[in-house]
């Protein structure tokens, strides 16, 4: 072979090399982008919300900061969990929409987020110990009472990421990812193309060595029939992150009652600003009945299991 010849393949072998270190490089950066904490400062809660600061402790975990609000006597009380690199703010809608109709509601920002302290966001898995702290504490505060939950995304995650049954009474879970492989597969998809997803498992690996969990074990899906309550699933149909064939296929894995609501034209948005007429009527009607009336006293005529999309 020709002096010249082996030269320009050791440099194209050199070149291809050095851009392999870098894009392998960029992706170790990327996951570390997509674990790393989201602190911010919150402060005083809006006056509107009649809200106090609250700072619930957990085993072995930092305190969450929260605002809790009163509820009237009799109703029950509602855990709000925001979605991932977001904090309680994000939940504001829903806790005043809840408050008007006389909930108790419970903000609280997620380990990793806000001003919950964490080294590192875990995709649900630590996070749900957040979540299992901040039930047990509304059940302190108000022990004679329902408690239900909102989780959106993440928080949605985390509910289901947790022990089994989950503990509460009613569960609302909003464009949650049915397993953490696919969850990065979608972002890829999203951001660099359909072609590109093939790149994933080099995101997935990171998990194991970054958390010390295996990424096999976040995969809400596979606990969603042992939640123990009604279980309502919100969906946008345009959602690229959490897809709609995940949200319909963790409907069709809970148990009976539960209930399925499509939001056709909303991506992975906060559905509650994208209708809230719709979120009101979908939502507030779930909670009171399966919090209020019971699966027992449903009106004659009606299916325990529901496929609801936005109110004309």
């Amino acid at each position: 072979m020709p002096t010249r010849r082996r030269r320009l393949l050791l440099r194209i072998g050199v070149v291809g090399l050095l851009l392999s270190v870098c894009a392998m490089g960029g992706l170790w950066w990327l996951g570390g982008q997509l674990l790393a904490p989201r602190p911010s400062v919150i402060g005083a809660p809006p006056a509107d919300l009649r809200a106090i600061d609250v700072r619930i402790d957990g085993p072995g975990a930092e305190p969450l900061a929260g605002w809790w609000i009163e509820g009237k006597p009799g109703r029950a009380s509602v855990l709000l969990l925001h979605g991932i690199r977001a904090d309680r703010r994000a939940m504001l809608g829903r806790a005043r929409l809840l408050a008007q109709h006389g909930y108790a509601v419970l903000l609280i920002d997620l380990p990793a987020h806000g001003e919950s302290k964490g080294d590192a966001i875990t995709l649900g898995a630590r996070e749900s110990i957040a979540v299992t702290a901040a039930r047990d504490w509304m059940k302190e505060r108000r022990p004679d009472e329902k408690c239900a939950v909102i989780g959106v995304s993440l928080g949605g995650a985390s509910v289901l990421l947790g022990p089994q049954p989950s503990g509460f009474d009613a569960v609302v879970l909003e464009a949650v990812y049915s397993t953490a492989r696919q969850a990065i597969r979608n972002r890829i998809a999203m951001r660099l193309g359909d072609a590109a997803a093939g790149l994933s498992p080099l995101l997935e690996m990171q998990v194991g060595p970054r958390l010390g969990i295996p990424v096999t074990s976040l995969a809400p899906i596979d606990h969603i029939d042992d939640v123990g309550a009604p279980v309502l699933v919100i969906a946008g149909g345009r959602d690229r992150h959490a897809l709609p064939a995940e949200s319909r296929a963790m409907f069709e894995r809970a148990r009976s009652p539960k209930s399925f609501w499509l939001l056709p034209d909303a991506a992975h948005v906060d559905f509650q600003a994208h209708d809230p007429a719709g979120y009101a009527a979908h939502v507030i009607g779930f909670l009171d009945q399966q919090l209020d009336q019971g699966t027992q006293e449903r009106a004659p005529g009606t299916s325990a299991d529901t496929v609801t999309r936005p109110s004309p």
